[in-house]
């Protein structure tokens, strides 16, 4: 699945309100903000640990209203701990995203 700008992009423009620089340091800060919790959730050798992460990317997504990440948060809480497939998807979400 491809990097969908939508409502994301459009929540990191109104928050810049029109200020490109602005809005890079507000991409920045998510993509820092996500790349951790996904650090942490591949680091994570328990239940609460990765729940945790899995919770934190979930609110990630809804403050910054991206639907392909609150979709990749809501699999990773289904998951289980260490799920490498939930790990994979998020990374490979966060690398789009960063290339975007």
């Amino acid at each position: 699945m491809a990097y969908e700008a939508g409502a994301l992009e459009a929540t990191l423009a109104a928050a810049a309100g029109g200020d490109p620089i602005l809005m890079d340091e507000l991409r920045q800060a998510f993509v820092e903000s996500v790349a951790r919790q996904v650090d942490l959730l591949e680091r994570s050798r328990c239940d609460g640990n990765w729940l945790v992460a899995a919770m934190r990317l979930k609110g990630l997504a809804a403050s910054f209203h991206s639907d392909r990440l609150l979709v990749l948060a809501d699999h990773a809480l289904d998951a289980a701990p260490g799920e490498p497939t939930a790990v994979r998807r998020l990374k490979a979400y966060l690398s789009e995203f960063s290339a975007a």
